[in-house]
């Protein structure tokens, strides 16, 4: 009895941590973050090397001093088939610095800049000529498809376009019905616990199982799409340079720890009812009851 009772308390409780886990983890913005500072100051050393004529700025680890004739062929090709793919797929030094990368959090919600990594950045914020934070389009919107491009490129942004919306609808869509259903089942597991119900002990550890599998896909389907949104085509508009270091913030993490919490509170409030023994009676009925019982139906039978 102490066994299921423990169990059953330390499932509550454990499922009652992992709603306030996820409760954070939703509202927080620091799903997926970027920081672009090293981009920034590369960029910043390039634009300030020295243009006069009569200099030449080449890079001394490029320069085959002493490679033969045969090898020098095969580098000279395989650069210009390297120079042709980056062309195709991806973006010069002078277009990567052309373009401005931002440090970035981002949540299920908004988009922030991050403080304390931009200082530009950080003066218009105060300035209000930019606003800190922008909310993420849970809607399709053709504003944000670029113009003068060819039709094929279009087609593939637009198509790439709605398959990044449904796996932003699915993440919060499944994150919700989680929480949703934790919280269902850690009401059913008091009420349980209150009127020692192990039936109803039973189905919320059920609930919590089917809540942290709704979770498992969400997050899942959020780190799928920080996926294909970095592998969208063109790369010139959706890559990211390889100097700018990104990846999973605390958020994530703690959505995580939330979906933990959840199985194991799940596995304890199943097994909590098979601890506890069945409730049996020592008293058995007189024997004058079951005479009379037997009395009633022998005279029913004969009436009949």
């Amino acid at each position: 009895m102490a066994a299921g009772r423990l169990l059953l308390y330390t499932g509550l409780s454990l499922a009652l941590c992992a709603l306030g886990m996820l409760a954070v983890a939703i509202c927080s913005d620091h799903w997926y973050e970027t920081d672009a500072r090293k981009h920034r100051d590369r960029c910043k050393a390039f634009n300030t090397r020295r243009v006069d004529p009569g200099f030449i700025y080449n890079n001394n680890n490029n320069l085959p001093l002493r490679a033969s004739r045969s090898r020098l062929d095969r580098w000279e090709g395989k650069l210009l088939r390297a120079r042709n793919r980056r062309q195709l797929f991806a973006m010069s030094p002078v277009d990567e610095c052309s373009r401005q990368y931002n440090s970035t959090n981002m949540g299920l919600w908004r988009k922030c800049h991050r403080q304390g990594f931009d200082p530009e950045i950080a003066a218009l914020i105060r300035k209000g000529e930019i606003e800190r934070c922008t909310y993420i389009k849970y809607h399709y919107s053709s504003a944000t498809i670029p113009r003068n491009l060819t039709f094929n490129i279009t087609k593939t942004i637009r198509q790439d376009e709605w398959h990044a919306l449904h796996l932003r609808r699915m993440t919060a869509g499944f994150m919700g019905m989680a929480v949703a259903i934790i919280l269902f089942g850690w009401i059913i597991g008091v009420l349980g616990c209150c009127w020692d119900r192990g039936l109803m002990q039973y189905v919320a550890g059920l609930l919590f199982l089917m809540g942290g599998t709704f979770c498992i896909i969400s997050l899942c389907t959020c780190v799928a799409g920080i996926n294909f949104e970095l592998s969208r085509y063109p790369r010139y508009l959706y890559g990211l340079p390889d100097d700018i270091s990104h990846g999973y913030g605390w958020s994530m993490f703690c959505a995580w720890g939330g979906l933990g919490l959840t199985l194991i509170s799940g596995f304890f409030c199943t097994l909590a009812p098979s601890v506890q023994p069945v409730p049996r009676t020592n008293c058995p009925k007189s024997r004058p009851e079951w005479d009379s019982v037997l009395k009633k139906q022998t005279h029913t039978y004969i009436y009949i």
